[in-house]
């Protein structure tokens, strides 16, 4: 036996390092085995561990190694959707139509010259978008990476930009006094 040829576990034919049948066994029972081309179509021929199934039907590998090229990507977890599979896909996807719907009435409210008013709403947005994503355990495409940094993305930049718009010259509705003395300390240092 040749240094290219192997053993296949399920059967005694021997196939070489491309898996071709280089011979037909026989085995104890005096039953042949079928050539390796014709299992190709009907036996899916594993190497690896594998899992449950795919989509597709075809089994994964459970290896923790990752693969050499990424071929998809996990669903984000509460990335499920937000409503059952049979509704309309604008019900499904509520959570992230209202938050994209309110940003949109804050830029039209911004270009109507009311910016205050106008970024409010965005940043409230956000702060919304983090409220559902804290709550509901499907949110469809509002989530994007972990519960966690979801949470924490919406979160801060929706209180930084309402912050922002609070503090906004000219007659800003919020003064924090440390954040003045800080900037006269760096223009005039």
């Amino acid at each position: 036996m040749s240094a290219d040829r192997s053993d296949h576990p399920d059967s005694g034919e021997r196939t070489d390092a491309t898996g071709t049948a280089t011979g037909t066994d026989v085995d104890a029972g005096g039953h042949a085995h079928a050539s390796a081309q014709e299992r190709a179509f009907t036996e899916p021929v594993v190497r690896d561990p594998v899992s449950a199934p795919d989509a597709e039907g075809v089994p994964r590998r459970t290896t923790r190694r990752f693969p050499r090229f990424t071929r998809d990507t996990a669903r984000p977890e509460g990335g499920g959707r937000a409503a059952p599979g049979d509704a309309p896909a604008p019900a499904r996807q509520w959570p992230m139509l209202a938050v994209l719907g309110l940003v949109a009435l804050g830029l039209l409210v911004t270009a109507l010259d009311q910016f205050r008013v106008g970024t409010i709403l965005i940043g409230a947005a956000l702060l919304g978008g983090a409220v559902l994503r804290w709550l509901l355990p499907g949110v469809g495409m509002l989530a994007v990476r972990s519960r966690f940094t979801d949470i924490a993305t919406y979160g801060l930049l929706g209180a930084a930009i309402v912050l922002l718009a609070l503090m906004a010259q000219p007659e800003p509705l919020l003064q924090i006094p440390f954040l003045k003395d800080t900037l006269h300390f760096t223009v005039d240092g």
